[in-house]
């Protein structure tokens, strides 16, 4: 007599679990706590200049303070993020700026001002580079654009949140130092869950299920089946590469223009358009945010477009192309617009469209090996942050010596015109051979 075995029941494939993207959403989170802190001096500067008795040269000077440790910090902060992981860089450096912070409260003169920026850059500096090596841990190619507009959508939303709540806090407590306080402390406990949820692979995390688990360690192993054979050469080897130095140019002109409207738009609409402090909360929101939106459009457009057979230098070499144009001639227009309602219309189009360039965090995963993208991404944003440094104190210069904001809006065209053709040079279809 045969026995006939039951057959076994049919059990659906187990959906992949999510984790990536909330380490993502996480990292947008931490990167908008990271601009509130760093353009809450922009905000407060028309009270602080009037405080410390500073004219617009000494403003630039402490606007661009931040930017020295900043951009000082970034290839060894990239550095620590391939050696001991993202993880604990990334808490250390959310709780280390958080005490900058709440310390500028306690500034009593420009210089003490100054020292609690200089902190405030260094903490900060790791975070980006950090960001970049979890996005191409974390992500696969077909995700990291969004992985990285997820990052970088950070600034914008920071710049726009940062807006709103320091020139609320300032306005309901009459006091710049306690809205200081109130972000440095916020910052800090930010960065302890940061701690508490973040893992540096996959693996490691203990809510990620099978399927999220190999969905990622597919793709990264079909991604290591076309990446070149090591050469040998130290990480210097990648500055023998045309597209290196794109990325890093293109970086520095796209944060040319970013960091000039986050660090003097605020009084340029405070002192030439009549902004008060609310109205100006308001109208830097409206601005910010719409790069926010731009940022997370330009993201999904870039997926999707590779997703569906989209060639690298195809997908990015036109986006950051027609969003250079858009920026650069919204930028311009700014400069023959008096109407305050549409020189925020079009400082808006500017960010909207100049936030699609927050893709550039998916070059150093697209050039380098995983093992080596925090180093290339710590290169890119020494780059930007060249911008940073010099930007602040050459705006205030031109601002001073002819009394007009003409010549700097000009500045911004000219830096959008650089970053379309440093965008168009790149080489997106390979990684280095280093």
């Amino acid at each position: 007599m045969t026995v006939q075995a039951d057959a076994a029941p049919v059990q659906a494939a187990e959906p992949k679990t999510a984790v990536r993207w909330k380490i993502f959403v996480l990292m947008l989170f931490l990167i908008s706590i990271n601009y509130i802190d760093r353009a809450s001096l922009s905000v407060a500067m028309p009270i602080i200049s009037k405080e410390f008795n500073l004219d617009a040269a000494a403003q630039g000077f402490i606007l661009s303070s931040f930017f020295w440790t900043y951009a000082f910090m970034q290839i060894p902060g990239g550095m620590l993020a391939d050696k001991y992981k993202p993880r604990i860089v990334i808490a250390a450096a959310t709780i280390g700026w958080g005490l900058f912070q709440a310390l500028a409260a306690a500034s009593t003169s420009s210089f003490m001002l100054l020292l609690t920026r200089l902190g405030l850059g260094a903490a900060e500096a790791p975070i980006y580079p950090a960001g970049g090596k979890l996005n191409a841990m974390w992500m696969t190619p077909n995700e990291r654009a969004r992985g990285a507009t997820l990052l970088d959508g950070g600034a914008p939303l920071g710049a726009a949140l940062g807006a709103l709540v320091i020139a609320g806090l300032i306005a309901e407590f009459d006091s710049w130092r306690i809205s200081f306080v109130i972000a440095g402390v916020g910052t800090v406990l930010c960065g302890a869950f940061a701690w508490w949820y973040i893992r540096n692979s996959p693996a490691e995390h203990p809510s990620v299920n099978a399927a999220e688990a190999s969905h990622i360690q597919n793709a990264h192993a079909l991604e290591d089946l076309s990446d070149p054979a090591p050469s040998g050469r130290g990480i210097g080897a990648y500055f023998a590469y045309r597209s290196v130095w794109c990325m890093c140019l293109g970086w520095m002109f796209f944060n040319t223009v970013f960091y000039g409207l986050l660090t003097w738009m605020p009084t340029y609409l405070f002192k030439i358009h009549g902004l008060d402090i609310k109205q100006l909360g308001g109208a830097l929101f409206i601005m910010f945010f719409s790069g926010f939106i731009g940022e997370l459009v330009g993201g999904q457009i870039g997926d999707m477009w590779r997703a569906r057979g989209g060639q690298p230098n195809t997908v990015f070499k036109t986006l950051f192309g027609f969003a250079a144009i858009i920026a650069t001639i919204s930028i311009f227009s700014v400069a023959y617009v008096t109407n305050a309602v549409a020189v925020v219309a079009l400082l808006s189009s500017t960010l909207f469209f100049l936030r699609w360039c927050g893709m550039y965090w998916a070059i150093p995963s697209i050039l380098a090996s995983r093992s080596r993208a925090g180093f290339l991404g710590g290169c890119m944003n020494l780059g930007g942050n060249i911008a940073g440094v010099s930007v602040p104190i050459i705006v205030g210069l031109i601002v001073q010596y002819t009394d007009s904001y003409f010549l700097a809006l000009m500045f911004f065209a000219a830096a959008g015109i650089a970053l379309l053709i440093c965008s168009l040079s790149i080489d997106y279809s390979r990684k280095l051979p280093v």
